[in-house]
């Protein structure tokens, strides 16, 4: 397996038993204050002995500041797909964009149907999961009245909202072969733990999911793997996972993280003091697994920055918080080129104006197809370079013939060939739209600012591409090059599409704006 490049992340699986509902509440916080990056909260409704976890989420969302939490993982039978939908775009609202969606099929059937719940095979159970990540998704897209008529779950004329304060992830506990292949389709996250897929089985079951992503035409590395963990911190190092010393656990981890790709761990305290079995994990593990990671991906990638990240300048976002903005040169080896991880977001109308056919939020989403389209011809045409079945000189030319090449990605335009295609003798000046929005919303200025420095990352690693293109006409040893940098524009120009999208198809109909 492989290294995806994630940054790493680690956290805690607390488990919501009520009668110790302050202990729980201590860790929480604990958490959030020692650093941790993620609260996951398991949810069996059917437990009586349990907090409901919706509701516990909310209210630890109110008594932590920086800390992502998640279900982990939702009980779909029991949470209708269109309510959990509201529910984690609510939290999400609320916390200040730090909810994520951990789902499972669903499991202990007796139990489900103890509370009214339906009793599904395990192929019925894969498929109604398939089903609500539609609707969910539908619900948190700004447009028109929704339809939906699936053999689970439906949705008819349904006003999609509230929208997420930002991309919520959707992150499936799986295990079993259609479920992974699932998850590497759809999924935004995968959630394994080691009580039920021990460090043995992690390759198969992550070859499973790479294999269905890129059958879908996706990049394995767009889906995160979060790793729930226990284990016993002790003097003397044992061959047990996670039995020994915390340099033994992070020697474990750093090996996980590289060779079988996990992007963060998440620990299920086991002691009679889990408080210091977290800051132990914190304070001593972290720290240890982060540096190694970082020193091997410096050995990989000898022209990255010692932190493993890009030049950059401080600024703050809307919501506050400290970003960096990526300065020249870009930095393509970093695990973040374009700053995903904490995008700005504008704040969004609960009730969205519909795009109608012809309007500019339309015409964005067509451009933006046809972008997709070319993305698969470059796909394509690289797929017949390795097979062997075109050279690289003509490849280079039916890449500089796209209209991805001539666009340059300039702040405040669309791609120019297509607004020409779209709307007849129709011609905007570049910094048009954008200096638009921002006069018309003031608070789409930092998504704007985001905006133009991922054209600026999309237009140097078009550039290193053809510039690699050149380089494989003389030496074929270049092709893996070519391919990583393809991987890399595939990956990018993708999100960054969605990102548009969702930041600008609403207002742009709203404010009226037309180009």
């Amino acid at each position: 397996m492989t290294d995806y490049g994630h940054d790493l992340r680690f956290g805690a699986f607390l488990t919501p038993t009520a009668e110790k509902h302050a202990e729980l509440d201590r860790l929480a916080i604990l958490a959030d204050q020692i650093g941790m990056d993620l609260i996951g909260i398991q949810d069996h409704p059917y437990q009586s002995a349990f907090l409901d976890t919706w509701t516990l989420l909310s209210h630890l969302a109110a008594r932590t500041e920086r800390v992502t939490l998640f279900p982990h993982v939702a009980n779909l039978p029991l949470r209708p797909p269109a309510i959990l939908a509201r529910s984690a775009a609510t939290l999400d609202i609320l916390s200040d964009g730090r909810a994520e969606l951990g789902i499972g099929a669903g499991a202990f059937w007796d139990a489900i149907a103890s509370l009214g719940g339906p009793r599904r095979s395990p192929g019925q159970a894969v498929n109604a999961l398939e089903e609500a990540i539609t609707v969910m998704r539908s619900m948190w897209s700004p447009g028109p009245e929704v339809d939906f008529d699936g053999r689970y779950y439906s949705l008819d004329g349904v006003r999609p909202g509230p929208f997420p304060a930002h991309r919520v992830g959707i992150w499936v506990g799986s295990y079993k072969r259609r479920m992974l292949e699932l998850t590497g389709r759809l999924g935004d996250g995968w959630l394994p733990s080691s009580m039920y897929a021990p460090p043995s089985e992690l390759t198969t079951m992550s070859r499973t999911i790479d294999d269905a992503a890129q059958a879908a035409g996706r990049t394995p590395s767009s889906i995160q793997r979060i790793y729930t963990v226990t284990g016993r911190f002790s003097r003397f190092a044992s061959d047990d996972f996670l039995v020994g010393p915390p340099d033994a656990w992070a020697r474990q981890l750093t090996e996980l993280a590289l060779t079988h790709g996990m992007s963060g761990f998440v620990l299920m305290p086991s002691s009679a003091d889990p408080e210091r079995e977290l800051r132990t994990f914190t304070d001593e593990v972290a720290p240890q697994v982060r540096d190694a990671v970082r020193a091997a991906r410096a050995e990989t990638f000898p022209t990255a920055h010692k932190d493993g990240s890009p030049d950059s300048a401080a600024f703050t976002g809307t919501d506050g918080r400290s970003r960096q903005r990526v300065s020249e040169p870009i930095n393509l080896r970093s695990t973040d080129p374009l700053g995903e991880w904490n995008r700005p977001r504008a704040p969004k109308q609960q009730q969205p104006t519909a795009s109608q056919p012809g309007s500019t939020g339309t015409r964005l989403v067509l451009i933006h197809d046809g972008l997709r389209q070319e993305m698969r011809q470059i796909r394509e045409a690289l797929a017949q370079v390795a097979a062997g079945q075109q050279d690289a000189a003509v490849a280079r030319s039916m890449i500089n013939s796209l209209t991805l090449r001539q666009n340059y990605w300039t702040l405040g335009t669309f791609c120019t060939a297509y607004i020409r295609t779209l709307t007849t003798h129709h011609s905007i000046e570049d910094q048009f739209m954008f200096p638009e929005l921002r006069k018309k919303q003031e608070s789409l200025g930092p998504v704007v600012e985001q905006l133009e420095h991922e054209h600026e990352v999309i237009a140097e690693t078009l550039a290193r591409l053809d510039a690699a293109l050149v380089a494989l006409v003389q030496d074929d040893n270049q092709l893996g090059e070519v391919i990583d940098l393809a991987q890399l524009l595939d990956r990018i120009l993708s999100s960054h599409l969605v990102y548009e999208e969702e930041e600008l198809v609403e207002p742009l109909d709203r404010l009226d704006i037309n180009v």
